[in-house]
């Protein structure tokens, strides 16, 4: 029995996320344009395009936003008071956990090692105050961080985030149909390496 469709929002999705993060600003702008076409909810276009900046920098994430909000027409939803740091961390090592899941210790040790910096930001504002945010489920999340690292040529972020993709919940073959939906906006050396990765991390 074949896997069920990609759904074509998550498609559209995805494809955005790759854009932002190696693709120029036209290239952007196509992808927005396909969102709204896809009707992919505004709530998530806004929350892929905003965790962007963990992945892609800030200067791209600036730039993606100001397409959808000329694009879309929409303005930005006031957000709530800022949560206390303490609470983005607790938030943040948890959501980490689901993502590495038994290799989380390990990575937490790794990172101190490289810097203690590096350990905190990850936790606190990465996991903690972007990731851990409402309005996109992680599964999804997971694999707009996947499309992002295809599309950089980031494989051991890759490696890592598709680990993350199937923690959060997707399958092999969602998986899989994730990275057949880039196939217009990534090279394809970048798409061939991400299937020996997926199958890498599925034989495990």
């Amino acid at each position: 029995m074949s896997p069920d469709p990609l759904d074509p929002r998550i498609g559209a999705l995805v494809r955005l996320s790759a854009c932002i993060a190696a693709s120029d600003e036209q290239a952007v702008r196509i992808a927005c344009t396909e969102c709204i076409a896809a009707q992919v909810p505004s709530i998530w276009v806004e929350e892929a395009i905003l965790q962007s900046y963990l992945f892609a920098g800030f200067p791209r994430t600036l730039n993606a936003m100001r397409e959808w909000r000329r694009i879309s027409g929409t303005s930005a939803a006031r957000e709530p008071s800022a949560g206390a740091i303490d609470g983005w961390r607790a938030q943040g090592e948890a959501t980490c956990a689901v993502v590495y899941g038994k290799f989380y210790e390990k990575l937490r040790h790794n990172i101190e090692l490289l810097h203690p910096a590096l350990d905190e930001w990850m936790i606190v504002e990465g996991y903690g105050k972007i990731l851990s945010r409402p309005g996109l489920e992680l599964r999804l999340r997971e694999y707009c961080v996947v499309a992002a690292c295809v599309a950089a040529g980031q494989d051991r972020q890759l490696h890592s985030h598709l680990h993350g993709a199937l923690n959060a919940g997707s399958t092999p073959e969602m998986l899989g149909q994730v990275l057949r939906a880039l196939q217009p906006v990534v090279p394809q050396e970048h798409l061939l390496r991400a299937e020996l990765l997926v199958a890498r991390v599925v034989g495990k």
